[in-house]
């Protein structure tokens, strides 16, 4: 997808987010997302036709313009057929449309009790939790690779992963499933997907599952290269839609013949992505917006491929210019960041735990009008026994949208200059 018509001007990109709060460094558009004024204008002409007559855009709209929506993600993430994308709400459901899936296989005794599941520590929680509530309830075991963090390279993550798959075949083990981040959410590091899933395939996993929820209009989708059983990512964070939609690509195979989404409606039988398409009355606007989305990013030089490589060039500096200004050091090479960035955070601010991570978050939201998730990182063992004098344990996840100026990181910078300055300390914070 490529730019066809004059590049947008900074003005403009201006009026599109002028809807954001003024007074906030928003550099984490990687939690919620952002959608211009442009399509939420065209969200509200959608929530209008059906509010008029919501009998006729029920038979006359809806379908047509749900599909009208697939051919375009069809067409940015490589898939081979419509039919083998499926549009819902977030990648939350789409983690649930699998697993439900994945555990009719135990009910059918095609799968046994101790049968292993292998995701990443990293998984976004949501995901983990549906992997337990799905798969170990079932009967399943869960494995899961425990990267390193900082990392250095992708050999490391590679490493990991393999030893968790040999530990998941000891003594006759077979692998269900794989569950691999495109790119993780915190700490964020894009993985090597594509060689994750080679890997599964080499050693006959059965389903393979890619979480990518960050990924489309962050890196490249191409779902027929990676090559997994499924494949999720959120429209509404990097792909400018409204909340809430997500993109679920099921490869057509006989794995995916028996898919369901798990709010059963009347379209249940005639194909997941049939059934995704309505699940009752509620407002799909937010879906159907593709087409008005796609017109957005085209009006910037090299379309979403411009704006993956604006915002990944935009962060990498500003994450630079953090680690310099404060003297720390970023949690991953460059080229394992996407749109976000892990920024280490001085030391002797005392980040002790996942509390004092979200207190400082909270202060540097009120005090400062930043709004920036920090991740805390536990000391490694060697850390202590080597007796390393105050590692960094904290780590700023810095995203760059089109819409930040330099200024939201600034201010970022001299925020954490003035607490270091006044001696600050998360232990102030649980007083």
């Amino acid at each position: 997808m490529s730019s066809t018509t004059k590049s947008i001007t900074e003005a403009e990109i201006e009026a599109e987010f002028s809807h954001h709060d003024p007074t906030i460094a928003r550099i984490n558009n990687g939690s919620f997302g952002s959608c211009p004024k442009s399509i939420i204008s065209a969200q509200q002409q959608y929530q209008l036709q059906f509010l008029q007559q919501p009998d006729h855009f029920y038979f006359n709209t809806l379908k047509s313009s749900m599909l009208n929506s697939r051919k375009l993600i069809q067409s940015i993430v490589n898939a081979e057929n419509v039919d083998e994308i499926s549009i819902v709400d977030n990648a939350t459901t789409a983690a649930a449309v699998v697993l439900q899936h994945i555990t009719w296989s135990f009910f059918s005794s095609q799968f046994q009790p101790g049968d292993a599941a292998v995701m990443l520590h990293y998984a976004y929680g949501s995901v983990k939790s549906s992997v337990h509530a799905y798969f170990a309830r079932a009967g399943g075991r869960v494995i899961e690779v425990h990267l390193p963090f900082p990392l250095c390279s992708n050999e490391e993550i590679v490493s990991e992963f393999d030893q968790a798959l040999k530990r998941a075949k000891m003594n006759g083990g077979k692998i269900r499933l794989a569950v691999i981040d495109h790119i993780t959410s915190m700490p964020s590091v894009v993985i090597p997907v594509k060689e994750l899933v080679q890997m599964c395939r080499n050693d006959g996993v059965d389903v393979i599952f890619v979480d990518g929820a960050h990924a489309i209009g962050n890196v490249e989708i191409d779902v027929r290269d990676i090559g997994a059983d499924f494949y999720t990512s959120n429209l509404h964070k990097w792909f400018f839609t409204p909340p809430s939609a997500a993109f679920l690509y099921c490869k057509r195979s006989d794995k995916g013949s028996n898919v369901h989404h798990p709010v059963v409606s009347v379209e249940y039988g005639n194909g997941l992505a049939i059934e995704s398409a309505w699940i009752g009355t509620r407002d799909y606007s937010a879906q159907l917006v593709i087409p008005e989305v796609v017109e957005f990013v085209n009006r910037f030089e090299g379309g979403i491929e411009g704006i993956r490589k604006r915002n990944c060039d935009m962060v990498v500096e500003m994450a630079e210019m953090l680690v310099k200004a404060w003297g720390t050091e970023l949690g991953t090479p460059i080229e394992m960041c996407s749109s976000m960035a892990m920024v280490g955070m001085p030391a002797c601010l005392g980040i002790s735990g996942n509390k004092d991570a979200l207190n400082l978050r909270t202060h540097l939201r009120v005090t400062f009008k930043v709004e920036v998730p920090i991740y805390y990182r536990a000391p490694l063992e060697g850390e202590v026994m080597l007796g390393f004098v105050n590692p960094i344990t904290g780590y700023a996840r810095i995203s760059h949208q089109v819409y930040n100026t330099i200024e939201d990181y600034y201010r970022f910078r001299d925020a954490i200059i003035k607490l270091v300055n006044d001696d600050f300390t998360c232990a102030i914070l649980s007083n």
